[in-house]
């Protein structure tokens, strides 16, 4: 095998291992959606098995994305982005990094309707947010927060919080979220030398 074949097939273990967390699963429940044993699933993730067609199928299906993406196929030329939106909690996430592991980018929108009441969840990581449209209310532990379009917040996910409309109106916010903690690093442009 090639260079490139090894160092893909290497990727795929990680990519795997990512996609899981990022949805939040375990892997019994990967292993009752696809079929594929527990320890199987658990060796690809490492890296202590090769992935074969017949066990990237299931998985790229359970996952919702395509064996290209499960893979890390090279790009075919095509410059466009072909975004797959996952609805959960009430809102459409819409992800916008396509790399496994670092911090990952999410649009999210939460449809016009009733309110919701605030369940707050806690878990690794650090998110930071902008609002682009609407309300968003944030409860983040003590504090029960409305932003407006062009307000942003962030805050370590280990603290209890909560995303949702602060009023009847949708709201569309992105999300850049780091589930080892990362932060986000913003640059300002360094002054002009007189």
């Amino acid at each position: 095998m090639d260079d490139d074949l090894d160092r893909a097939l290497d990727a795929v273990g990680p990519r795997l291992r990512a996609l899981r967390r990022e949805r939040e699963t375990t892997l019994a429940d990967l292993s009752v959606a696809t079929g594929i044993s527990v320890s199987t699933l658990s060796r690809l993730e490492s890296g202590g098995r090769r992935p074969t067609l017949e066990l990237l199928l299931p998985l790229a299906k359970a996952h919702g994305v395509t064996l290209d993406e499960l893979v890390g196929a090279p790009p075919t030329g095509d410059p466009r982005i072909h975004l797959r939106p996952v609805a959960a909690f009430g809102m459409t996430m819409l992800p916008l990094t396509r790399r496994p592991g670092g911090i990952q980018a999410y649009k999210l929108i939460i449809p016009a309707g009733g309110r919701a009441e605030p369940d707050p969840k806690t878990h690794e990581g650090y998110e930071w947010v902008y609002v682009l449209n609407g309300r968003l209310r944030l409860v983040l532990g003590e504090h029960d927060l409305v932003l407006a379009p062009g307000e942003a917040a962030e805050f370590d996910t280990r603290v209890p919080h909560w995303f949702g409309r602060a009023d009847d109106q949708g709201v569309e916010f992105l999300s850049l979220f780091g589930s080892q903690g990362e932060r986000a690093h913003l640059r300002a442009r360094p002054r002009d030398r007189e």
